[in-house]
């Protein structure tokens, strides 16, 4: 067996009710199948906890529409801080999430009819690609992107997490953990200056270098679920840009990682190691994390910011009736068929 990155599972985000926060991602992207949800204690985050134990509740929200979800996560014996200054585009750590979205134009007139806080009309970004910007209730931004690839058409006018955009000091260094450990090595562009596209952004009419990476065809058992993504790297040209985790835990509000389905989780440690970034935490065996299991892992990029490698060995799909979807075994470059990854949406929330 090798490494195998399979996609982008989902991207942490970090709220202070997770029920009301996962009520308005579903009314406004859709992301309304369950996957799991959980309360525990995470034991296992220590080096960003300040050494202490945290109590969460978190719950693994998708769209069946294709691309990763988001594990909304809520700290419960804490009240979780937001940033203590106003975070700025290219400050380090992952700013905007990416959602994917085949008629760009109608889901814009859509979420500007909900009412929600859209941020930038539809404008291009240097390819030429529509896109644009809204906020949720929570100070968090998300970017709306051109994607025609789906898994499965469904009534929402988006599907799940393209990708990020992600705040980092020094492009060429943080190159090493994307373009190389993490395989987005296709450049889509690489250009420098002010941005129109930006201008509606904290910091928008800043000097920026902003690099735009993509990777080749992903294959494991949720590739096609998962889908093509995209990361967008972000540099500062005219100032010091601030850590937006500066002086804050893990979990607390905001988007708290990256995390990516992977398989062959002890190659791909002796990887990040021998380039070094080695992995700061890793569940070294099979955790339980309520009804899924798998074994998990974090490294940090040159930044911080935190990247998470999760290979899944359990999922429920009719959790009553002791019905699990068992992938330890599996060839791990071979997807699931449909009919077994369709039966996730058994577990769509209705409201």
């Amino acid at each position: 067996m090798e490494k195998n990155i399979c996609g982008i599972q989902q991207v942490g985000v970090g709220v202070k009710n997770v029920e009301e926060a996962w009520k308005w991602y579903r009314s406004a992207f859709g992301m309304d199948i369950n996957v799991f949800e959980d309360t525990a204690t995470a034991k296992l985050m220590l080096p960003y906890t300040n050494g202490k134990e945290c109590d969460r509740h978190a719950a693994l929200a998708m769209n069946m529409e294709g691309g990763g979800g988001f594990e909304i996560w809520q700290h419960t014996s804490i009240t979780p801080k937001k940033p203590s200054f106003e975070v700025q585009l290219g400050d380090t750590g992952i700013f905007i999430n990416k959602m994917k979205c085949r008629d760009v134009q109608k889901a814009y007139a859509k979420h500007k009819d909900q009412n929600f806080e859209v941020l930038s009309e539809v404008s291009k970004d240097p390819k030429g690609n529509a896109h644009y910007y809204l906020k949720d209730p929570y100070n968090n931004i998300f970017e709306v992107v051109e994607e025609s690839n789906y898994y499965k058409k469904q009534k929402s006018v988006t599907g799940g997490v393209a990708g990020v955009v992600i705040g980092v000091s020094d492009i060429e260094k943080s190159l090493l953990v994307y373009a190389d450990i993490l395989q987005y090595s296709e450049v889509i562009y690489d250009e420098s200056g002010s941005f129109a596209d930006f201008a509606e952004l904290p910091g928008g009419n800043e000097r920026y270098r902003r690099v735009l990476l993509k990777h080749k065809e992903r294959t494991g058992p949720f590739g096609k679920l998962l889908g093509p993504t995209q990361i967008e790297l972000i540099q500062a040209l005219d100032r010091q840009p601030r850590m937006i985790f500066e002086n804050r835990i893990w979990g607390e509000l905001g988007f708290i990682h990256l995390c990516f389905d992977i398989q062959g989780m002890e190659y791909l440690q002796h990887e990040c190691a021998e380039k070094g970034f080695p992995f700061t935490v890793n569940s070294a065996d099979s955790f339980d994390m309520g009804s899924a299991a798998g074994h998990f892992s974090y490294i940090a990029d040159p930044d911080g910011t935190l990247i998470e490698f999760v290979e899944t060995h359990k999922l429920p799909i009719v959790e009553k009736l002791g019905w699990y979807m068992k992938l330890k075994d599996r060839n791990p470059k071979k997807s699931l068929p449909n009919w077994m990854v369709n039966t996730i949406a058994f577990s769509r929330i209705k409201d």
